[in-house]
């Protein structure tokens, strides 16, 4: 089959070549990959590729082999599965506990949107608690993890202030339900009852300094790629007692396959709404990599498999 090799090469990170297909688990299915989407964080991964590891995390497609211990959608069903790895490519094997089933109103292109940024957002706002009437800051908000966060937010009553340095994103972050938008944390007017961060380098302290007392804030993130330093005694001058909380997207109580079913009936019910910025075939990878990487692309980059 075909798939996309790593080359570690940041002139051409991904080569289209040919691999042996998938030999699937016992507790796993053979999906055809009919779309897939790309992840920023995938994109760094791919500057230190690690031997023998194939990028892909968001897919959607068709089962066209069931697991053999009799697990999981049966073939042929459409789905959404967050693999691991391996999922740039023509078939890819899923454990079908991060599998969930695709009504025909939901496409293959929001699909493939909805598991890495879905499942971060949806878990995130788990590990924040209620958030009904609470004032909540979310930084980096201009990827698909902000959108669904402050569209999941929003829907559960919170007050979210959504930073953004882009006009045309944070427009579209007020019509998902932001209650207001700011181009930097500076601008932001706390003092907020829960900052989801993700920026890391200098923002995380300043959205920390934004903090009400005995507050939380939740890292998830360092898009900047910048470490941030804090010091103790600036917590007396803001929010004592403050809680900084450290979180992982796969350090959760719940299935996969539960929360994908979740987000997906989400979608179907038209009350999330994954963001597609651009829609292209594979012959197109690399463009799209290097866009996504550079944040010229707004939403989801999704690639189908033609």
């Amino acid at each position: 089959m075909k798939a996309f090799v790593p080359t570690g090469d940041p002139a051409e990170p991904v080569v289209l070549a040919d691999v042996a297909e998938p030999a699937p688990r016992p507790n796993e299915a053979l999906v055809k990959v009919e779309a897939f989407s790309v992840n920023r964080g995938e994109t760094f991964r791919l500057e230190k590729p690690v031997p023998g590891e194939r990028p892909g995390k968001d897919i959607a497609g068709l089962v066209v082999q069931s697991a053999p211990d009799g697990s999981g959608p049966s073939g042929i069903t459409r789905v959404v599965g967050h693999p691991m790895s391996g999922g740039w490519a023509e078939y890819v094997a899923v454990p079908t506990s991060a599998l969930a089933e695709l009504p025909d109103s939901v496409s293959v292109l929001q699909g493939a949107a909805l598991p890495l940024a879905g499942l971060t957002a949806l878990r995130l706002l788990r590990a924040a608690g209620p958030v009904l009437g609470r004032r909540v800051l979310l930084t980096g908000a201009s990827g698909g993890v902000g959108h669904f966060v402050t569209e999941l937010a929003a829907a559960a009553g919170a007050q979210v202030t959504a930073v953004t340095r882009d006009a045309e994103r944070g427009a579209r972050l007020a019509e998902l339900g932001a209650a207001e938008i700011v181009h930097d944390v500076v601008d932001a007017r706390g003092p907020f009852d829960i900052v989801l961060e993700s920026t890391g380098g200098q923002a995380l302290p300043l959205a920390l300094a934004r903090l009400a007392g005995r507050g939380t804030l939740i890292w998830f993130g360092q898009a900047s790629r910048t470490p941030a330093t804090l010091d103790f005694f600036d917590f007396f001058a803001g929010p004592e007692s403050a809680v900084i909380r450290h979180f992982h997207y796969l350090d959760a109580d719940t299935r996969l396959d539960d929360d994908l079913a979740a987000l997906v009936r989400l979608t179907a019910e038209g009350r999330l709404h994954p963001e597609i910025g651009r829609v292209t075939d594979w012959a197109d990878t690399a463009t799209a990599l290097t866009d996504l990487r550079e944040r010229r692309i707004r939403g989801k980059a999704v690639l189908t498999l033609s």
